[in-house]
């Protein structure tokens, strides 16, 4: 008689991918969100087998450094994604403009930058929408991809987003750019954190932002080819596995 030893690590490893299997088949073969403990999950980076990775910017503060970042991004030949709220739209229409104007990628950042993990599914969307309307009368485009404030999300704020089309991204770089964080703490935290498939986060109207942003971009540009979100996410076809990885399939 004959035993068989089963190793737990392939147990896991077949449970996991009969998981992923049965995501995969529910979705009909275009993966949006992955359940882990039965809590969806956005997209935190990206599966690639190139150098992109994505600059990001958040626009919820001033925009006294708008000027300086877009100069910048235009030396380095540097396209990028702002996640823009719409009450700081409302606020500096004419820096959306800017931004728009230099090729950058326009996303929505909610309208009023609540806590939407204490809202229902049919108010996140009401929010969501409206800055939408909001970023399409300035712009002429209406976005498609979105982060919610203080990258805040439950199962209603995820599913909120696909469910309307929308693609949730959050990021896998943290740069901690806001408060009084030093140009070269914030240069330190991009440069050993990132790798290919990355999504960056950063602010305007930061302290020290704008004044590190040229060494940050001549560094990592020696390794990676920086793009917006929509040149490095899949748009149909792929998975996003436990820790917010988009993988295609």
């Amino acid at each position: 008689m004959k035993f068989f030893v089963i190793k737990a690590k392939h147990i896991f490893i077949c449970i996991f991918s009969l998981i992923v299997l049965c995501v995969f088949a529910a979705s009909g073969g275009i993966g949006a969100v992955f359940k882990v403990g039965n809590r969806e999950i956005p997209i935190y980076s990206v599966q690639r087998d190139d150098d992109r990775i994505a600059l990001t910017f958040n626009c919820a503060w001033s925009d006294d450094d708008i000027d300086s970042i877009l100069k910048t991004l235009a030396s380095y030949d540097v396209k990028c994604t702002f996640f823009i709220v719409g009450e700081w739209a409302e606020k500096y229409p004419d820096s959306v403009r800017l931004i728009k104007e230099h090729g950058h990628e326009i996303a929505n950042h909610s309208y009023s930058h609540a806590h939407y993990s204490k809202m229902s599914k049919s108010e996140i969307l009401a929010d969501i929408e409206k800055c939408d309307n909001l970023l399409h009368e300035i712009t002429g485009e209406k976005p498609y991809l979105f982060r919610a404030a203080y990258g805040e999300y439950n199962d209603n704020v995820v599913t909120a987003c696909d469910e309307s089309g929308r693609y949730y991204i959050q990021w896998s770089v943290d740069s901690i750019d806001y408060g009084d964080a030093g140009g070269d703490e914030i240069y330190q935290r991009v440069i050993s954190k990132t790798k290919a498939g990355d999504i960056i986060l950063m602010h305007t109207g930061t302290k020290n932002t704008a004044k590190i942003l040229p060494k940050i971009i001549s560094e990592l540009s020696q390794k990676y080819t920086l793009c917006k979100v929509s040149d490095i996410i899949y748009k149909e076809n792929y998975i996003i596995d436990g820790t917010g990885k988009q993988i295609k399939n």
